[in-house]
């Protein structure tokens, strides 16, 4: 099966996506131990600042969450909503290794902060393989997935109740 890799804008929604699901985390997390403040705006809460090592725990947990999802499910909740995966650039499955590579290196992707991605999506946009620097660095593509794959993939491994989706082994070959 040969998947054409994604490009900057897909991956800006899939990354909204996933701050969203991280920010309202985030929140729970931190509002019971009492080290979230929360500013208000005309009455209405608008957001929450940490401090200490509540702060210290949100950014680890945020860390993981990437790492962990791309290099054992494939993708984050936001690619997986937009049908996106991260794979090798042998097409194999992305592994942990591969995603905390390609995770340390968004601290250089983001450059420069007021910007943030500015470059990241400098070098998706020059890549004949639309990678950003972290992904050349850990060798992985973020490519797309077909409807019946993103099912399959969505189920962990074991039969969509109701279909005809087996297990899935299947890996990646890109198009370059």
């Amino acid at each position: 099966m040969t998947k054409a890799t994604v490009g900057v804008w897909r991956r800006f929604v899939a990354l909204f996506i996933d701050g969203i699901i991280l920010y309202i985390a985030n929140y729970f997390i931190a509002k019971p131990f009492g080290s979230a403040t929360t500013s208000f705006s005309g009455g209405v809460e608008t957001g929450f600042s940490l401090v200490g090592g509540a702060a210290l725990a949100v950014i680890l947990l945020d860390f993981a969450y990437f790492v962990l999802l791309e290099g054992t499910v494939g993708a984050t909740l936001g690619k997986l909503i937009l049908g996106m995966r991260v794979v090798m650039k042998d097409g194999s499955k992305c592994r942990i290794g591969a995603a905390l590579i390609r995770n340390i290196m968004r601290a250089i992707d983001g450059i420069p902060y007021f910007i943030p991605y500015l470059l990241g999506a400098i070098l998706i946009w020059k890549s004949p393989t639309k990678q950003r620097l972290g992904e050349r660095v850990a060798n992985t593509l973020v490519v797309n997935c077909t409807t019946n794959s993103h099912r399959t993939r969505l189920s962990v491994g074991s039969t969509v109740p109701g279909s005809n989706f087996p297990k899935t082994t299947s890996s990646y070959a890109v198009i370059t």
